[in-house]
């Protein structure tokens, strides 16, 4: 294991690990403790009392966070020639369809969100080893399969992040940066265990959020209360 410094150490010894916090408390502690020179991400990891290899207790969703992640997300529009002023407008970086299916089945991945509408989803079909892994696959669950193709990328733009529960029971969502106000840390937080609660699926018997960490980039975990406030 990697040897501490002196300032991880004292960033270490500012969190109890045998204590649960508030969101509140470790939104505010969360920038106290965090050591990078760069704006690190603050993320959260929710361990779910669910089965992710069980169709009926797969949690997915899509939250809009009241304050943004603090990431520039570059967007991808794969649209027919009609809907492409739409996307331009509202503001997507890469815009176009055959070009960039090929570029993609050539290994370019360089987005972080794709969105298209249903008439090409057949197209991306055959693509889906490349996609799929990368989390990179439009889905209509989350709103990135649609012909309002405008508001599609808006949302992106505006803060909306799709989030789903990983092999391990995980969801993992960046929650904004520590350059972030506490109470705007706070309320993207809330926002997100807010939905999260409202996917519980019905076939879940016992407890359904098990844990809550939060951290930013090379932070301490801090761990947060589950029940909701």
């Amino acid at each position: 294991m990697a040897r501490l410094s002196k300032k991880q150490k004292e960033a270490r010894a500012k969190v109890d690990s045998k204590s649960l916090y508030s969101v509140a408390d470790a939104s505010s502690l969360v920038k106290d403790v965090t050591t990078t020179k760069f704006d690190a991400s603050v993320d959260l990891a929710i361990r779910l009392g669910v089965d992710p290899k069980k169709a009926n207790q797969m949690v997915r969703g899509v939250v809009t966070l009241p304050h943004g992640t603090g990431k520039t997300l570059n967007v991808l529009a794969l649209v027919t020639p009609d809907k492409e002023a739409e996307a331009k407008e509202a503001g997507a970086d890469y815009i176009g369809l055959d070009e960039y299916l090929q570029k993609i089945k050539d290994g370019w991945t360089d987005v972080d969100v794709i969105v298209t509408m249903p008439s090409v989803m057949g197209k991306l079909g055959p693509l889906g080893r490349v996609l799929g892994p990368r989390g990179l696959m439009p889905n209509p669950k989350t709103g990135t399969v649609t012909m309002d193709i405008k508001k599609a990328v808006s949302d992106v733009k505006g803060g909306k992040i799709d989030f789903k529960v990983d092999k391990n029971g995980i969801v993992h969502a960046s929650v904004g940066k520590v350059s972030f106000e506490s109470k705007k840390i706070e309320e993207n937080a809330n926002e997100l265990l807010k939905t999260i609660h409202k996917l519980k699926p019905t076939s879940i018997k016992g407890t359904y959020i098990k844990s809550i960490s939060m951290s930013s980039t090379m932070s301490p975990g801090i761990g947060i209360e589950t029940k909701m406030a």
